[in-house]
């Protein structure tokens, strides 16, 4: 798709609120998807001080506050976690990294690139005019974040080497793991020195192309390979996760992405890493056995869900009302009760194509997005039904085959 905008990137942050219809709005940035225990615990008590409780987890391993009441006060208190480490910059912090990655499989760790990308994103002035919805990836090779349509990214090949993607594609270009970071930063710059008003890369007209031959230009030693095809994939890990350290990681799936600040403080209360993840679920590591076991019988009574044939792993839905003035009804509410009255169905099961349906009425099999208009916000990539709610009621788009 190309395409040219001619209103300015209003992605919202933690200095730029979004005016939400049920109240401002901040999002904060969390590369990497990475929380220190007293950082989670900073966003729980801002979201029961400051926000309507909830902490919202985002496609792309942020974390959303709603109905934030003291935008001055919310500041301070994330500056000095260091979930707020630039004014400037804050915005353009969109870096998803493999999140088992270092712990349990891939070829590397890609973490450890996650600080010194964003270190340099920071450091250069010129990188703050990136728009807010520009995204880096960093995969340690599985394949888990390389299908999320990044405007850059790394992909491991091997232990020591990667794939430079552009605009959600293999560009054919590699990269020793020590050159990784500059040319990322090289390909960010490339992309200002491209747009015209375009907030993604793929808008730009032969954007990928026309990126892939200026960095060899400006790195003319840069190796070439055959373009590997890399999809979306949906085989969220969940529950009991043995680590190549012998400490237990726990993949919890957190009921369409919110997480109620009290949950949360129990979370960070573990005092263990925690990453965020794109697929609005959690990662508690590091734990030997023992703790593992009391996380899950305290955790899972409280919501979180470590049954990876749970229902509530295939729903995902935007904000809905009260929260969207665009939706036409209470999306979550409806998702909702759609997984607990049995309504959402195994994958694989047969679906046709329906419209006019009330909540009450849709039926829909495996992965789907609830959505309370056209815009479809906050949708997966990759093979998803697609619920849309219309003036008429719901309409149900089953994946193309």
């Amino acid at each position: 798709m190309v395409m040219t905008r001619t209103d300015s990137d209003s992605c919202p942050g933690v200095l730029r609120l979004h005016e939400a219809a049920d109240g401002p709005l901040a999002r904060i940035r969390v590369p990497g998807g990475h929380l220190r225990p007293s950082q989670l615990l900073t966003l729980a008590e801002a979201a029961r001080d400051l926000g309507d409780g909830t902490i919202e987890l985002t496609s792309r391993a942020n974390a959303q506050l709603r109905q934030v009441r003291d935008a001055v006060e919310l500041e301070s208190r994330l500056e000095a976690a260091g979930l707020l480490p630039s004014a400037t910059h804050e915005r353009v912090r969109n870096i998803i990294a493999s999140p088992l990655s270092g712990r349990v499989g891939g070829w590397t760790d890609a973490h450890g690139l996650v600080p010194a990308l964003d270190a340099g994103l920071r450091a250069d002035p010129r990188l703050a005019e990136l728009p807010g919805r520009v995204l880096f990836t960093v995969d340690d090779g599985r394949g888990d974040v390389s299908g999320l349509g990044a405007d850059i990214g790394l992909h491991a090949i091997d232990d020591s080497d990667y794939a430079l993607l552009l605009g959600g594609s293999d560009s054919g270009l590699r990269v020793p793991a020590d050159r990784a970071i500059e040319l990322v930063l090289s390909a960010a710059h490339g992309f200002l020195d491209l747009r015209d008003g375009q907030w993604r890369l793929h808008e730009i007209p032969n954007g990928p192309t026309a990126l892939a031959d200026r960095l060899l230009v400006d790195h003319p030693d840069l190796a070439t390979a055959e373009v590997m095809e890399l999809a979306a994939r949906h085989n969220i890990p969940i529950g009991w996760l043995n680590q190549a350290d012998d400490l237990v990681a726990l993949g919890a799936g957190v009921p369409l992405g919110i997480l109620p600040a009290r949950t949360a403080e129990f979370i960070a209360a573990v005092e263990r890493p925690v990453f965020l993840t794109p697929w609005r679920s959690i990662f508690m590591t590091d734990m030997d056995e023992w703790t593992a076991e009391q996380v899950v019988r305290v955790l899972a009574p409280m919501g979180l869900i470590f049954d990876s044939a749970s229902r509530w792993l295939q729903v995902t839905a935007c904000a809905g009302q009260p929260g969207c003035a665009k939706s036409l009804t209470d999306i979550r509410a409806d998702a909702a009760a759609a997984v607990e009255e049995g309504r959402v169905l195994p994958s694989g099961t047969p679906q046709p194509a329906l419209t006019d349906l009330t909540a009450a009425e849709v039926v829909a099999a495996g992965r789907q997005h609830w959505s309370g208009c056209e815009r479809r916000c906050g949708r997966p990539r990759g093979a998803v039904t697609d619920i849309v709610a219309a003036p008429g009621g719901y309409r149900l788009t089953p994946p193309r085959s």
